[in-house]
């Protein structure tokens, strides 16, 4: 039986994840120097994925597909684990976090190993849009799970009924996993700046996916670090392909545009500390634009417009699918529990442990808080 053991604090667990993060992305670093000999064919575009090798034979796509799926099974049946037998938050760890927590070390090991012996990752079979699409749908189910929270827009919810938001809340974690395990097992460990940017956002989601029912996991500082390292990733990646004359203001303004509209609102920050953020972004725009023209001024809606009509499509593609299932079925949606929040079957909902109001959710696994 997995049950709970004593462990570090949510502070200091979260602490030890990052700079376990930081020195497994050094290690890939340093392991990177071994793979500079190996020949890729010339860059084709930018639906071209350049680091995967000309001539793939059947171990190296098994390798990486193999790999893949058990990383997967293994995190999928944790979650369902977690759910159906712990069923409770902790301050500390459950003895199910220390094993994936562990497993998810292990795929790491193993998926570093598989690189230098084989090299190719999944996009060999795969575009390179589907690694970039599960991220994007990672964050659109975010925004959907917080809007009874946090609002969509500058703290005012939008119309999505609690029945669907409480779906999202229930299985979200089945989703988050496949967008990180398929994610990081896409890419081989190469040690480009942008790979290691990206494998450092990648262990930092692996380690909230490890971290299902504690504190840490729906710590609200936390998980919108989570969602802003996003445009951390962007920004950086984008000057580092194409320069400062590049697209890296799309994703910088475009990224921290979301926050302004929406992530800020769900920190408990006053009204005044919102205003002042709000006037920064946009004298940050100003000034950049001021720069690069205001010709281009218009690239800095594309990302949130994107995102906002995604929640959209979303959630109207889950409340249909939940009017198809009740109409199959015969049973009801059930009944919404305080806070907007829907009731998932685990005493889960409802207001979070800190008395923050709705229970609070991450980008990552797991259901929601329960009531303190």
């Amino acid at each position: 039986m997995l049950n709970d053991i004593s462990r570090p604090s949510a502070g200091r667990t979260l602490l030890l994840g990052i700079a376990a993060s930081a020195v497994l992305t050094g290690l890939v670093w340093l392991l990177g120097r071994r793979l500079e000999g190996i020949e890729l064919l010339p860059d084709q575009g930018a639906s071209w994925y350049y680091w995967k090798l000309p001539e793939p034979t059947v171990w190296t796509r098994l390798s990486a597909w193999l790999g893949y799926a058990a990383h997967q099974i293994a995190s999928w049946w944790l979650i369902y684990h977690a759910q159906t037998r712990v069923r409770r938050y902790t301050g500390g760890l459950h003895r199910v976090n220390v094993v994936a927590l562990a497993v998810n070390f292990g795929f790491v090991v193993l998926h570093t190993l598989q690189t230098h012996l084989f090299y190719d990752g999944l996009a060999q079979d795969v575009s390179i849009f589907s690694s970039q699409g599960s991220v994007v749908l990672l964050l659109v189910v975010v925004l959907l799970m917080e809007n009874g929270r946090r609002g969509m827009f500058a703290g005012r919810p939008a119309p999505i009924s609690a029945e669907v938001a409480g779906f999202a809340r229930k299985y979200h974690g089945y989703l988050f996993s496949w967008a990180a395990v398929y994610t990081f097992w896409y890419h081989p460990m190469e040690s480009t700046s942008g790979h290691l940017i990206g494998f450092f956002y990648m262990f930092l989601l692996l380690f909230q996916g490890s971290l299902f029912l504690t504190r840490a996991h729906v710590d609200r500082r936390w998980t919108v670090t989570l969602e802003l390292l996003v445009a951390v990733h962007g920004t950086l990646v984008a000057v580092a392909s194409s320069g400062p004359d590049g697209a890296w203001p799309m994703f910088l303004f475009g990224f921290l545009g979301i926050f302004v509209i929406t992530q800020m609102h769900g920190l408990g920050l006053s009204r005044g500390v919102r205003w002042v953020l709000a006037a920064c972004y946009a004298g940050a725009v100003f000034a950049a634009y001021a720069v690069l023209g205001f010709g281009r001024l218009d690239e800095i809606i594309r990302i949130p417009v994107i995102e906002y009509l995604l929640v959209g499509v979303a959630a109207l593609l889950l409340w249909l699918g939940l009017r198809v299932a009740r109409s199959l079925t015969g049973r009801g949606s059930g009944r919404p529990v305080p806070g907007g929040t829907q009731s998932d079957g685990t005493g889960a909902g409802g207001t979070g442990p800190d008395g923050a109001g709705p229970a609070e959710t991450s980008v990552t696994s797991g259901p929601p808080r329960p009531r303190s």
